[in-house]
């Protein structure tokens, strides 16, 4: 047997005997089962036709309209790095985003060419440091903690691009000859057409997902008003395509007329019109011109390559450490007795512990407020903060397969270091 063959072997003496010792009857199992099976129920119906097939069909814009010299120039292993840094941090600070969300962004400019260091920057700014979480978080975590968390995010998305592009710098040195060697790619389309277009998406999915963290002011402004303007910006994405990309009018009106009857026959629930909507851009795009093909396949091969794996890491995640407000096996009381006080031990745990778990945007905030109202120190708070939007176990695993095993376990172990460390030392300071 070679080396394949005995790993394989392995894994499969591995799985036979968890399921031979498994407990099935215990109670704590069956619990932990369902608890599996609600979080993947719970993520299919508020998160992929809300986030991560929107996020997939822009990423696959990205891959099919922006040429891979636009890339370079701004986001490549060459570039300047004050500019490509501040790209890829202001990047992901306007996506209000979750971890496995921000997936699909970093494999298109990844694959487009993007540096290692600046496109792991994108990769933690998106879901670690958007506008609305850091508000949410001094409001109702308090404005220091609110403040250290806006400050530590940002600095850990320049320092966590650049040490991951020094440790890697002879990889990324070949990789950058390799794109330097191939002919620049012509830009097909006016860059102010792609970027409209992208732009645009970008502001609709921002809307859609958008959540107000006051009942007055602005925010709560766009919150309630947020499906008429995500509406009025679809309208406007319509005329475009079919000005720009000579998609036919008239499938472009049928999708409209399907999205308008899905809204009309379900008043009360805006996200089924929006689903309606996203599916009939997919298919008029499917059957619209060369470009638009292109776009379609690409967003396409990204979520065969994301989706399976996702559903994977949710599975897992949900049967360890339940829903928000619900157990797994893993029980609560654990992880409260490990994150109380400010130790460097209770830091670490709670960046463990918010790596190992999924949120999507601003969920984080009311689970550590119920964490630091069972004991959690505040330091330990503000390790979870940092590390939990940014990794979590099935964001983990579709990374590994975007960039491989040595680079994604590196990613993971810097923000789990960095968010250990900082809340150390802000459990230090605070007391």
């Amino acid at each position: 047997m070679d080396r394949r063959e005995i790993k394989q072997a392995l894994w499969i003496a591995l799985v036979f005997a968890a399921m031979w010792l498994l407990p099935v009857g215990h109670e704590r199992v069956g619990m932990a089962a369902r608890e599996a099976l609600l979080f993947v129920q719970d993520y299919a119906r508020h998160h992929v036709m809300h986030g991560l097939i929107p996020a997939m069909i822009i990423a696959g814009a990205i891959a099919t309209f922006v040429s891979k010299g636009s890339i370079m120039r701004y986001l490549g292993a060459r570039a300047h790095r004050v500019v490509a840094y501040a790209v890829a941090s202001v990047s992901g600070t306007v996506l209000t985003i979750c971890s496995c969300t921000v997936l699909p962004f970093f494999a298109g400019i990844y694959s487009r060419g993007a540096g290692l260091g600046p496109a792991t920057a994108f990769l933690y700014a998106g879901p670690a440091i958007n506008v609305v979480a850091i508000f949410m978080t001094a409001r109702v975590l308090g404005a220091h903690i609110g403040i250290a968390r806006a400050v530590a995010a940002i600095s850990f998305s320049i320092i966590i691009g650049l040490i991951m592009h020094f440790i890697f710098r002879k990889e990324e040195a070949v990789r950058a000859d390799e794109s330097l060697a191939m002919p620049e790619e012509p830009e097909h389309r006016p860059i102010s057409q792609v970027l409209g277009l992208i732009v645009l998406m970008i502001a609709i999915l921002a809307l859609v997902n958008w959540q107000a963290s006051s009942p007055t002011g602005p925010a709560a402004w766009m919150a309630v008003h947020k499906w008429p303007l995500a509406a009025t910006g679809s309208g406007v994405l319509a005329v475009l395509l079919a000005l720009w990309y000579r998609l036919k009018p008239w499938a472009l009106a049928l999708a409209a007329a399907a999205t308008i009857v899905a809204g009309v026959l379900a008043p009360g629930s805006p996200q089924a019109a929006f689903i309606v909507g996203v599916a009939g851009l997919a298919i008029v795009g499917v059957t619209g011109t060369l470009d638009t093909r292109d776009w379609m396949t690409a967003s396409w091969e990204l979520a065969a390559r994301i989706l399976p794996l996702l559903f994977v890491g949710i599975l897992i995640a949900g049967a360890l450490l339940g829903r928000p407000g619900h157990e797994g096996l893993i029980p609560t009381q654990w992880v409260y007795r490990v994150v109380g006080g400010n130790g460097l031990l209770s830091n670490a745990a709670a960046s463990v512990a918010g790596g190992l778990m999924y949120f999507c945007s601003t969920t984080e905030i009311p689970i550590v407020q119920g964490l630091m109202g069972s004991g959690m120190g505040k330091g330990p708070a503000l390790a979870f903060l940092l590390a939990g939007p940014a990794v979590s176990l099935p964001n983990m695993l579709v990374l590994r397969s975007i960039v491989g095993t040595k680079k994604t376990a590196t990613y993971l172990a810097l923000v789990v270091g960095f968010s250990t460390l900082l809340g150390y030392l802000y459990g230090l300071i605070t007391g």
